[in-house]
């Protein structure tokens, strides 16, 4: 059996978080699992990172994550096969009247 290549998927995060990735709020990056996707996100912007996570590892309660149009806090595992044209996206809920 031979190795997945990494396929290019869009990556979004918000405009107010774009200090944490070099000013782009739309890239790409090359990853074969969500795993690896979220991983190389954070290793190549440990800015986003801070505040993304918690100290403890989990997600912050503001934020998600989402494939494609999915919330991947509803996925079973996060080794999800990726697609080259899959979309990544980190939002941050607002609320508040």
């Amino acid at each position: 059996m031979t190795p997945t290549s990494p396929g290019e998927i869009e990556v979004s995060v918000p405009a107010m978080l774009r200090d944490c990735t070099e000013g782009r709020t739309r890239f790409t990056i090359a990853a074969t699992t969500l795993a690896d996707a979220i991983q190389q996100l954070m290793t190549t912007y440990p800015l986003l990172r801070l505040h993304v996570y918690r100290d403890d590892g989990q997600l912050r309660p503001h934020v998600l994550i989402y494939l494609n149009d999915q919330n991947t806090a509803w996925l079973q595992a996060d080794d999800v096969k990726l697609k080259p044209g899959d979309r990544l996206a980190v939002l941050q809920n607002v609320s508040g009247g």
